[in-house]
């Protein structure tokens, strides 16, 4: 691309990215990110705020338009080559007479990018760049940027965020009915329509529509240049039908059509990469053990298992446990699922010890309270845990719960400080 054309396109998109106003600050510590000389990698799925991210950046830094240069590579103008980074730095110098902090977005779309970030580096000028493939990034940070970077893993918005954005103030000592009752109205639309964020602006569920669509088709059958598009299609509508429940190669080849394992095998880590769906291993302090069990499948996001999966009402079960899911990965936990004689949700390992164990289930009654205490119970014996937690929807329960179990609704467990 000629200079004059980059030129363009970058005034253009800085007069957009000046343009972001009411955002909410992430639940992120950004000090260090700022403090630090390293090179600062926002990686997530597509429209979680990765941009939005660098404009609070941007503004806690108080930088002035001639402090930094920003450009986002996910824009149909562009034709992203290596050598356009080299002319927006020289723009940038050509205009103001000084380096930029630079801004790049979605800089996997640009081949070798990790080249010029490097040698940029080297010259002491400030990167921040973001990303929307795991795999991308992480295999050219590797090779180039090992012990030059810091990463920030960005996902939609947490609930807590969601309480802030609607500026619903709380304290959970002195939780009044009428607060409790906005908090989880709150809690309800965030199972029903998730936490990206402008779909929480806008309150738009077709949104997620679109989401979906640019992920599956531009994030991965465009950038892997795939040829079955329906198989890969329908892969992924089975797992938000059957979000936090164990899947196997066979089910999925059968509900595909796709005979080669190793096909199977590919999308899911394609799915893996774009930050559409996590699997969750089986406990087994052998890791050969836990490659070779049966996993769980989880969504970056509840709202688009509502939108994209299945009836709301007859899976909230389900939703909740993907809740729980995404908060235990926000909170950087290393975590699996149990299977013995019963069955665990989640339990949590620090060091070389299970240290906690969480059962998940929107209704506790008559009917499953055993089995979701026996899971719990089974796994305190085994593994000598003492944080035993039943997260429920409403912990008005109708029954008594065995005394070493405590119990909590989903959304206070999201609000309290760990």
């Amino acid at each position: 691309m000629n200079k004059d054309r980059i030129k363009e396109i970058l005034f253009d998109q800085k007069e957009v990215f000046e343009r972001e106003k009411n955002l909410i600050f992430r639940d992120i510590k950004l000090d260090n990110y700022i403090a630090s000389k390293q090179i600062i990698v926002i990686t997530g799925v597509r429209r979680c705020g990765k941009s939005s991210l660098l404009f609070l950046i941007k503004e806690k830094m108080g930088l002035n338009e001639s402090d930094y240069c920003y450009f986002n590579f996910d824009d149909e103008r562009v034709v992203a080559e290596i050598d356009m980074l080299d002319k927006l730095l020289s723009i940038h110098r050509e205009i103001y007479g000084k380096n930029p902090i630079l801004f790049f977005d979605e800089i996997q779309n640009v081949k070798n990018w990790e080249k010029f970030i490097n040698r940029v580096y080297e010259q002491d000028i400030k990167v921040f760049i973001t990303g929307s493939n795991a795999k991308l990034l992480s295999s050219e940070i590797s090779t180039s940027l090992t012990g030059r970077n810091l990463n920030i893993e960005l996902l939609p918005f947490s609930f807590k965020e969601i309480l802030l954005f609607k500026d619903i103030n709380y304290d959970l000592s002195i939780l009044a009915s009428v607060k409790k009752s906005q908090i989880v109205g709150v809690f309800d639309q965030y199972m029903k329509q998730g936490g990206f964020p402008l779909v929480v602006k806008e309150n738009n569920l077709d949104l997620l529509n679109q989401y979906f669509q640019d992920i599956l088709y531009r994030d991965i059958i465009a950038r892997y240049r795939l040829s079955q598009v329906d198989e890969l299609r329908q892969m992924a509508i089975y797992f938000f039908a059957n979000a936090s429940k164990l899947f196997s190669y066979a089910t999925l080849q059968k509900i595909t059509g796709i005979k080669s394992l190793s096909t199977i095998k590919d999308y899911l880590g394609f799915y893996n990469q774009s930050y559409l769906f996590f699997y969750l291993h089986k406990f087994d302090f052998s890791v050969k053990k836990q490659m070779m069990n049966s996993r769980k499948a989880f969504s970056i996001d509840p709202g688009l298992i509502n939108r994209i999966g299945f009836n709301f009402s007859e899976n909230k079960g389900r939703i909740l446990e993907n809740i729980v899911f995404i908060e235990l990965k926000r909170r950087k936990l290393e975590f699996f699922y149990y299977s013995g004689k019963n069955k665990c949700d989640f339990v949590i390992m620090e060091g070389t010890r299970l240290t906690q164990a969480i059962q998940v289930s929107y209704l506790v009654n008559y009917e499953n309270i055993e089995k979701e205490m026996n899971g719990l119970l089974e796994v305190k014996n085994k593994y000598n845990i003492a944080d035993l937690q039943l997260l429920v929807y409403d912990d008005d329960l109708p029954i008594n719960v065995a005394e070493e179990i405590k119990v909590m609704p989903v959304w206070k467990w999201l609000l309290k400080v760990f």
